[in-house]
């Protein structure tokens, strides 16, 4: 059995890879996804990552697709307690932005939702610079103080206004963040590596990154000359015009090969052995999809393989 790792400072432990729900009511109906969370879970996973906006973007939804999924599997198999939840705030149609009203009122429903009376990883999604830091950490602090939630986090925030939360968090002993969701990956290095980074080091915060996968791109599906059918065929085959996409590629297919691995286990392997790293996001449409992405927690790369990689992604 995979050992679990802990998240940050908090109490909460989980597998090494997290399933995204972003398909979860998208691409994926409702049948289709229990399969994929069974799975998941049959495979030693406990870590659930979804947002109150997913999957708004498609027609006929309102957001929220996703959470009623995974709430509705969690109440038929009974097993609310052996899952990690995170979900996300700041992004639903309905609840924009991350007032402490919107705060309040957007985590009232993602757990009606996801039928639970607790969230154990709560997000901010985007920041809203429009509001304080002050205002922000104060509205999670109460949703902490209530029992509502277990732990908060932050995804797609600057270092310096992760580092004021931080700072306001300490100074009126108030709950602070313990994880940070960056999008990072071979071919997308530059937001989180550097000031992000060594903030989230010094504060002892897990990075949980999402677009972990580049869209499917570091799955090795996407090649010179062949169409792949997905919704996000167009992002994904962008990196192929890249000489930076093609060079990553290549060292990954060498050391698949050489490691009887899946490219897409060689891709995230890479993640979870950067500074940080905990638990890389990537989601699964299909149960076939999956067995590429829990073997993480079984794949530990060699330094000179970590090396390779790091250097075509250059």
């Amino acid at each position: 059995m995979t050992s679990l790792r802990p998240l940050g400072s908090s109490d909460l432990s989980v597998f090494p890879l997290a399933l995204g729900g972003n398909v979860f009511g998208w691409t994926a109906d409702e049948a289709a996804s229990f399969v994929v969370l069974d799975a998941y879970a049959a495979a030693g996973g406990n870590f659930v990552d979804t947002a109150d906006v997913y999957s708004a973007w498609v027609p006929g939804n309102e957001g929220g697709e996703s959470e009623t999924v995974i709430g509705n599997w969690m109440a038929l198999r009974g097993n609310r307690a052996d899952v990690v939840v995170a979900t996300k705030v700041g992004s639903h149609p309905q609840h924009k932005g991350l007032s402490a009203a919107t705060i309040k009122a957007a985590a009232e429903d993602s757990l009606r939702r996801l039928r639970t009376d607790y969230i154990d990883l709560y997000y901010t999604h985007f920041d809203d610079v429009s509001v304080p830091v002050e205002e922000i950490i104060t509205a999670l602090d109460q949703l902490v103080k209530d029992g509502k939630v277990r732990a908060i986090a932050a995804s797609n925030l600057s270092a310096e206004r992760l580092q004021a939360s931080l700072d306001f968090s300490e100074r009126e002993g108030l709950a602070r963040y313990v994880a940070l969701q960056p999008p990072y990956n071979l071919v997308a290095r530059d937001t989180y590596e550097g000031e992000l980074q060594d903030t989230a080091a010094r504060a002892g915060l897990a990075a949980v990154p999402y677009s972990a996968l580049a869209s499917g791109f570091l799955t090795g599906k996407y090649r010179q000359g062949r169409t792949v059918d997905s919704a996000r065929a167009q992002r994904a085959g962008q990196h192929l015009e890249t000489e930076r996409g093609r060079r990553v590629l290549a060292a990954l297919d060498d050391i698949a090969a050489a490691r009887g691995a899946e490219v897409a286990t060689v891709a995230l392997a890479w993640l979870a052995s950067r500074p940080t790293v905990v638990a890389p996001i990537a989601s699964a449409r299909t149960v076939e999809q999956l067995p590429a992405l829990v073997a993480v927690a079984e794949l530990e790369l060699a330094e000179d393989e970590v090396a390779r990689l790091t250097a075509a992604s250059a």
